[in-house]
């Protein structure tokens, strides 16, 4: 992303039509979903408006990606540092369609949510727990063997 400011509002402008293409909406159709005039978001696209960061907003909703992505592409925020957002990454992928966003997005907030469940239901370990004064003893491996259900001889 340059850092002359002309250039950063053409590089928003054609951030925005590239993920107006991978959403498969129309630019009168985006303006639709975002409340604003089919003239002014084309001079966005085409970088002759400076949007405020409320119609950005609007726009990054009717995109269905995170305003944040096109607050940073305007340069209002900086990028963020450390580990990167998944689901920001996902949605800002132009090489796959909008469903496929949507799929990945599903499968991987079910494995966030899962992960998490199987954490709650572990039990938290004391800090300073004793360590037992034997080890617990285990069976000997012919008891362990032994059926647990009764034999039935005729």
């Amino acid at each position: 992303m340059s850092t002359d400011p002309k250039d950063r509002w053409l590089d928003l402008g054609s951030f925005i039509r590239e993920q107006r293409g991978s959403a498969r909406l129309s630019l009168r159709r985006l303006s639709e979903l975002a409340g604003i005039s089919n003239p002014y978001l084309s001079q966005i696209e085409r970088g002759l408006r400076r949007p405020s960061a409320e119609i950005l907003q609007q726009i990054a909703k009717a995109l269905r990606i995170s305003a944040e992505t096109l607050y940073v592409q305007a340069g209002i925020l900086e990028p963020p540092s450390g580990s990167p957002d998944l689901t920001r990454a996902i949605m800002a992928d132009q090489s796959i369609s909008e469903e496929q966003k949507q799929a990945l997005v599903r499968i991987y907030l079910s494995f966030r949510r899962d992960h998490e469940e199987k954490r709650g239901e572990q039990e938290p370990v004391p800090a300073a727990s004793p360590a037992p004064a034997e080890p617990a003893e285990s069976p000997a491996p012919e008891e362990a063997a032994a059926p647990t259900s009764p034999v039935i001889t005729a």
